[in-house]
C-alpha cells in the first residue's frame, strides 16, 4: 500500500536536516510549543472528543500531553523519541521511545486504545499514511484521531511540503492523509485559533479529527 499521498512526489517529504531524528530530539526540551491560549485549545478539543475514563495514545508525545486535568482516563500511553521528556509527563501510564519515521508500524494489538491525539508534530512525519493507517488498526472502531497543529515548527524537520502550504492547505494536506491511510471516516478540520474582541490572539490553533474504521484488510 501506499507510503504517501498518490499525488504528491517523493520529494515532498524530504527535510534540510535528514540526520537520523534520535541524534535532533536526544536532548530533552522541557518548553512548550505553542502558547497558553492554543495549549487551551488542544485541551479543549480534547475534553470535547475523548471518552472520560477510555484509553488514550498519545502519539508524537512529549513532557506535557495538554489533557483536560480534570478528567480521569484509564490509560495514557505516551510514543515519542526522548525518553526523558516522556518519563517527566505526569499523565502517562506507559511510555514507548519509537521513530514513526523509520518504523511507522505501532506495538500495540488492534483495538488497544479509545482515542489518539496528535499535537503539533504531523508535520514531522515522512510516512504519515502508514502511521495513520497502523493507528486506525490500534483505535478501536469509532475511535477519535486529533491531530493539531499551529504555524510553528522545527523548520529543518519538517518536511518540505509543509513550508509550502497555507494554513488552509495544511488542514487539506492532514486530510488527504487519512483519506488515504483508507480507514478514516468522518473526517472534519477546524479552525481553533483563540479569538478576543473578533480577533485571533497570540499562536493559532488547528485541528483535523477523524474516526476509525478499524484494521484495513489486506488482499490476497
Amino acid at each position: 500500500m501506499s507510503e504517501r499521498p498518490p499525488s504528491l512526489p517523493t520529494a515532498a517529504f524530504r527535510r534540510q536536516d535528514e540526520a537520523p531524528d534520535e541524534q535532533f530530539y536526544q536532548q530533552p526540551r522541557f518548553v512548550t510549543h505553542i502558547d497558553e491560549g492554543a495549549i487551551g485549545a488542544v485541551t479543549g478539543l480534547y475534553r470535547e472528543v475523548f471518552p472520560v475514563g477510555g484509553r488514550v495514545l498519545d502519539l508524537m508525545s512529549s513532557w506535557i500531553s495538554h489533557l483536560p486535568p480534570e478528567v480521569k482516563y484509564a490509560q495514557v500511553v505516551g510514543l515519542g523519541l526522548n525518553r526523558a521528556e516522556l518519563e517527566r509527563n505526569p499523565r502517562l501510564t506507559g511510555v514507548m521511545v519509537q521513530n514513526l519515521n523509520t518504523t511507522p508500524l505501532l506495538p500495540f494489538p488492534d483495538a488497544s486504545f479509545d482515542a489518539a491525539g496528535i499535537t503539533v508534530s504531523v508535520d514531522y512525519l515522512t510516512r504519515p499514511v502508514p502511521v495513520l493507517r497502523d493507528l486506525g488498526r490500534v483505535l478501536v472502531p469509532g475511535g477519535p484521531v486529533a491531530i493539531s497543529f499551529s504555524n510553528r515548527c522545527f523548520p529543518s524537520k519538517a518536511v518540505a511540503i509543509w513550508h509550502t502550504l497555507s494554513d488552509a492547505g495544511r488542514l487539506d494536506l492532514v486530510q488527504q492523509y487519512l483519506e488515504e491511510a483508507g480507514n478514516w471516516t468522518g473526517i472534519e478540520q477546524l479552525d481553533l485559533s483563540p479569538v478576543k474582541n473578533g480577533r485571533r490572539t497570540g499562536d493559532p490553533l488547528y485541528a483535523v479529527v477523524g474516526r476509525s474504521t478499524g484494521p484495513v484488510a489486506v488482499s490476497r
